[in-house]
């Protein structure tokens, strides 16, 4: 005689089998999952074009001592950033090349804390590596006919080149300089950009921006020490950031001896 078992029985066993299964894996995935990963933290940037390879050297560090911690930039001219802020937009560092810019983000009290000044720079005149014009001095750039690119009115290495401009030729000397403007762009990285391609034959940018991939396609031409200005950058804490305390350690991370550093590599200068 063949004895079958009921199939209602097997059902049963199949049921529980399946229900232990399921179980012991569930248990075995949560088991294997990192906490870590739920501690995920971004941290967003607004930093002047000027600052773009520092502040990315800057980053890159930051991220490698901050396990879980990524470190996005929005690069830009202080001022358009400054507006983007004051608009509304999400940051959580604002570093803007001029304190003009990053008093208006107070002003509109969307910096939580006395900004910083964490950096210096000076201006220089930038000019095609075969200097088509023949410039050798401040003084050629109010030769006839020629190329001039500048920043925009708002942005801050424009208002440090009139400052240069101003203070170093009477007024027939600014008219003729102004007269040769043939381009305003909208921060000073464009500026080099144009003078690196040969679409014009002089521009005033930072001492820094000239950096080493670009520095054989430059020839640079020194302004006067004493026509000369020192930019000053200051940084600061977006209110209603996401993540207040890992930005005031990014702050502070860039106002650290290896922070300086990292910025004195890259051609500016030190904290006055």
């Amino acid at each position: 005689m063949i004895t079958r078992k009921s199939p209602k029985k097997s059902y049963l066993e199949v049921l529980i089998m399946s229900l232990l299964v399921s179980l012991l894996v569930l248990t075995g995935c949560s088991g294997n999952q990192s906490p870590s990963n739920s501690s995920s933290e971004e941290i967003v940037i607004f930093a002047a074009s000027s600052l773009t390879n520092a502040m990315e050297e800057l980053g890159e560090k930051f991220e490698a001592e901050h396990e879980n911690v990524t470190v996005t930039f929005n690069f830009a001219s202080s001022s358009q950033l400054a507006t983007q802020i004051i608009e509304g937009g999400t940051a959580d560092v604002y570093a803007s090349a001029n304190q003009t810019q990053m008093q208006n983000v107070v002003d509109a009290g969307r910096i939580t804390q006395t900004p910083n000044i964490f950096a210096t720079n000076f201006l220089v005149i930038a000019v095609p590596a075969d200097n088509p014009a023949n410039i050798s001095s401040i003084d050629d750039l109010a030769l006839p006919n020629l190329q001039l690119v500048l920043a925009g009115p708002e942005v801050p290495v424009r208002v440090y080149s009139n400052e240069v401009i101003q203070s170093y030729g009477n007024q027939t000397f600014q008219d003729q300089v102004y007269a040769n403007l043939v381009s305003e762009e909208a921060n000073v990285r464009q500026v080099v950009t144009k003078i690196s391609l040969g679409e014009a034959d002089a521009g005033m940018v930072y001492s820094s921006d000239i950096t080493p991939d670009i520095a054989n396609t430059i020839k640079v031409i020194s302004i006067p020490e004493e026509y000369n200005v020192i930019a000053t950058y200051p940084i600061g804490l977006v209110a209603n950031s996401s993540h207040p305390e890992l930005a005031q350690e990014f702050l502070n991370f860039v106002l650290s001896d290896v922070g300086q550093s990292i910025l004195n590599n890259w051609g500016f200068g030190p904290i006055p």
